[in-house]
């Protein structure tokens, strides 16, 4: 992890396309703005990890309705 110490208005550089500025400290919290291209999905951490749990439970999901039609198939075919 790299950590670094800005003030306000100073700047961050990630890569060639993203910028980032600090542009408020106040009571413990920061407030930063970022310059990216519109196709650079950016999310605060906790929604990201949301975003990872609502794929988890849908591919789960997805695979056991796989799996249930697979079952549904062989029942039909047992019986012919």
């Amino acid at each position: 992890m790299l950590v670094l110490t800005r003030k306000i208005g100073e700047r961050i550089k990630i890569g060639e396309e993203v910028t980032v500025r600090i542009l408020e400290v106040s009571k413990g919290t920061v407030r930063i703005g970022i310059e990216a291209p519109q196709d650079v999905k950016i999310y605060r951490y906790e929604i990201y990890e949301k975003i990872l749990e609502e794929n988890l439970k849908a591919s789960k999901g997805a695979f056991s309705d796989i799996e249930e039609a697979a079952s549904l198939w062989r029942q039909k075919e047992d019986k012919e």
